[in-house]
């Protein structure tokens, strides 16, 4: 299953310009009160104390 069109949250890099298969399944998606939200690796290793601690966004 693919997601087409997806956009980091916090940087705004597009999964589809991945080159690299191994990186395009590195993304990270998030779910708040039912919106899906896309993380890339590089982000989602910066904030993985904020998302592991259920920090909402805006304290990022």
């Amino acid at each position: 299953m693919t997601t087409p069109n997806v956009a980091c949250s916090r940087c705004g890099r597009l999964r589809v310009a991945e080159t690299d298969a191994l990186a395009a399944l590195a993304w990270a998606c998030t779910k708040d009160n039912g919106t899906e939200r896309w993380l890339c690796p590089e982000c989602a290793r910066t904030h993985t104390r904020d998302i592991e601690g259920k920090l909402p966004d805006e304290y990022w």
